[in-house]
């Protein structure tokens, strides 16, 4: 029993984490890093949080194979990620453009500080002031010196 626990397992972990190779001979060396850093900037459409390079879907696949065709025809990387854009959409970016569809995606974090700074200090402010020490009366100075003096 825990010999087959065991090989389950191992067979779970050598496919979860199984990544996808190509396997695509490039013209020059600029060429294959400029593939690597494309599909690792592009998100995959399907796969919500992973980039080209790191995802098994089929979509990935034909992405992946689009952009080394793109590649090979010598279009450059701003040619490439518009023609993904226009296709998918700004979701393909993990870093978006900032223009009036994403102002709040890349301003929302700051205002979101600045408001809860103001109320910081508006909750600060809003505190009783600490109250004016009273001066000691003259029987209290007496008591004071005298407990003083006792010790």
């Amino acid at each position: 029993m825990r010999l087959l626990t065991l090989v389950i397992s191992l067979l779970w972990l050598a496919t979860s984490q199984a990544s996808p190779i190509d396997t695509y001979s490039f013209k020059s060396e600029v060429d294959k890093t400029r593939y690597q850093a494309l599909v690792k900037e592009l998100r995959c459409p399907k796969c919500q949080n992973q980039n080209l390079a790191d995802s098994n879907s089929q979509i990935a696949v034909d992405l992946r194979e689009q952009v080394y065709i793109m590649i090979n025809e010598g279009k450059s990387d701003k040619e490439i990620v518009d023609y993904m854009v226009a296709r998918y959409g700004d979701f393909v970016l993990y870093r978006p453009k900032v223009n009036e569809y994403t102002y709040m995606l890349w301003f929302s974090p700051a205002i979101f500080l600045l408001i809860g700074a103001v109320v910081v200090v508006l909750i600060l402010r809003r505190k009783a002031p600490p109250q004016a020490q009273q001066a000691m009366s003259d029987a209290e100075k007496q008591k004071l010196a005298d407990i003083l003096k006792e010790e």
